[in-house]
């Protein structure tokens, strides 16, 4: 007897199997057959969009300083956490970094936006060229003068135009000086973004905290996706906490290829298939992702293959060993960071973004410290003392920044052929080359990752993801 099979319509659930006809040319007559379409993966709205608002504009740090200037953004009002970065160049790759995900950034370079913003344009392997992601990431925007005219033969529109597109509010003509002495001495701090009104003490009440959110629910893909290297045999499995289009990148340019899976995706079950494991950076606290830190330890305690973690992933890596992690009173947020290496002497200018860092001296007694800031003395890098797994604070991709440290993925990438190598031994017809139905059938980028939208809007998408959760459950 066959089963019965349901089918979910446009007009509700239907018998697969007998379906009336006239309900089927009903439900046919809507459709469109085009030949050859390739398979597109949807976009998500920008239900924030707004034109470019020149209002006067508020920022106001929760009980600090408020400075008053021009809107040259979204006509959009947000809360988030106040950081700094030093950068000089690399705006387009630093507010596209999901890691800034929540976070108002304050850029300490007088001029931003002289060389505009360019095209979402696509590699030969199909990653972003110019961006580290397909959308701008910072809840907010904040810089001393904006170049409104911009000039460069990569740019198709200007900061400004692009950050109403995406409905971020951005902020000129403050004294970016005050507020980065400000938060150096108070250290990071809550903030807000007001377009067009006078601030009200009273909406000091309203300032949301990031910390209280997962923001790498928010940024990870929702389902897996694949980046095929046509250079190598090796594939790596990524655990997505915000991937960086440079990472990728640096991964399958030197013969790698990659399946990304969500942050918390239980890794350690389907390890055996791949070479080795990839830990991504992120954005927020790294305590949230307790399933990624459990799924680590379990991929530790079961299987020899090569792990390597930048920024969060290195993180999460330390929760898994049994460390503990600290948050920094400002952060490191630049590309003229100097790390020691402690296993060699020698000193890498890095390129960094983050708010917390591994207590070192909490690691267990098999891991040792790998890398040391030399302005902070924080830690930068752990390595494990007999096994193929590291992870480093900075950012080796350095997208942008030095290239100082781009070395660590051939280090990496060499232990995961020796560990295929290793494999082969033992299991002389593993193969870990994805199948070619697998490339086809998987997304060939992430998955239902929604633009930023504010830190209110992401406090209430986060407690309606909650409520679904447990309904869900219930039911």
């Amino acid at each position: 007897m066959l089963p019965r099979i349901v089918q979910s319509t446009a007009f509700g659930l239907v018998p697969a199997i007998k379906r009336p006809i006239a309900l089927a040319k009903h439900i046919r007559s809507f459709a469109t057959v085009k030949s050859n379409t390739p398979r597109v993966q949807p976009t998500p709205s920008r239900i924030r969009s707004t034109p470019i608002s020149y209002d006067r504009a508020t920022f106001t740090i929760r009980d600090g300083p408020v400075f008053n200037g021009k809107s040259f953004g979204a006509k959009s009002n947000i809360s988030g956490e106040a950081v700094f970065t030093t950068s000089l160049v690399g705006y387009p790759e630093s507010l596209t970094d999901p890691s800034y995900r929540g976070q108002i950034l304050v850029f300490t370079q007088p001029l931003i936006g002289n060389y505009g913003i360019p095209s979402p344009a696509r590699d030969e392997n199909g990653l972003l060229r110019y961006f580290e992601s397909p959308n701008l990431q910072a809840a907010g925007v904040v810089v001393a003068d904006v170049a409104e005219q911009y000039s460069h033969w990569t740019a198709v529109k200007s900061l400004g135009e692009w950050c109403a597109e995406e409905g971020v509010p951005a902020v000129s003509g403050v004294d970016t000086r005050a507020i980065v002495t400000y938060l150096r001495e108070q250290g990071s701090s809550l903030a807000r973004i007001t377009i067009g009104e006078e601030y009200d003490a009273d909406q000091d009440e309203a300032f949301v905290d990031p910390e209280q959110i997962n923001l790498v629910s928010k940024v990870s893909t929702k389902a897996p996706f694949h980046v095929s290297s046509s250079t190598g045999d090796t594939h790596v499995a990524v655990i997505d906490c915000g991937v960086k289009e440079n990472i990728l990148r640096s991964l399958v340019g030197r013969g790698s290829s990659v399946t990304c899976f969500p942050y918390d995706y239980p890794i350690h079950k389907v390890a055996h298939h791949f070479d080795g494991v990839f830990i991504s950076n992120g954005p927020g606290d790294p305590t949230h992702c307790q399933d990624t830190v459990y799924h680590l330890r379990k991929l530790m305690e079961s299987s020899p293959v090569p792990i390597m973690g930048i920024c969060l992933g290195h993180q999460l890596l330390a929760l898994a060993a049994g460390a503990r992690t600290i948050k920094l009173k400002y952060g490191n947020r630049a590309h003229n960071i100097p790390a020691l290496d402690c296993t060699t002497g020698r000193c890498h200018i890095t390129s960094q973004n983050h708010g917390y860092a591994v207590d070192a001296s909490t690691l267990p007694s098999d891991w040792k410290e790998f890398f040391v800031n030399l302005n902070d003395s924080s830690n930068e890098g752990i390595v494990h003392k007999s096994r193929p797994i590291f992870g480093t604070q900075f950012h080796p991709e350095a997208r942008g920044g030095p290239l100082d440290s781009s070395y660590l993925f051939d280090t990496y990438l060499d232990s995961v052929a020796r560990y295929k190598q290793g494999q082969a031994v033992f299991q002389p017809n593993r193969d870990s080359r994805p199948s070619p139905l697998l490339v086809d059938l998987l997304a060939k980028e992430r998955v239902g990752v929604v633009p930023t939208t504010g830190m209110e809007n992401l406090l209430r998408m986060n407690e309606a993801g909650e409520q679904a959760s447990a309904a869900a459950r219930a039911a």
